[in-house]
């Protein structure tokens, strides 16, 4: 039986699809106010559904690495 699609399905299907370890994907998400990347920890527990992004600002950096729209994800992460 296939497993619902979550979002952190859809991100480790996106990081896997463009080749990048969690390592690389975490560089390329930027916090919002504090700057800097988010950790790949924080990464991994997002890709295993223990956590969600805390913001919209993250949200949409993460579409647009999987390709999806904002609200996509937003559902997903329902």
């Amino acid at each position: 039986m296939k497993r619902p699609m979550t979002f952190g399905r859809a991100i480790v299907a996106a990081r896997k699809t463009k080749g990048l370890s969690q390592k690389d994907l975490a560089a390329l998400i930027h916090k919002e106010d504090e700057g800097g990347s988010i950790s790949p920890q924080y990464l991994n527990d997002i890709e295993h559904d223990r956590r969600r992004p805390t913001s919209d600002h993250l949200i949409r950096q993460f579409a647009q690495v999987a390709n999806a729209t904002p609200e996509a994800l937003q559902r997903w992460s329902a």
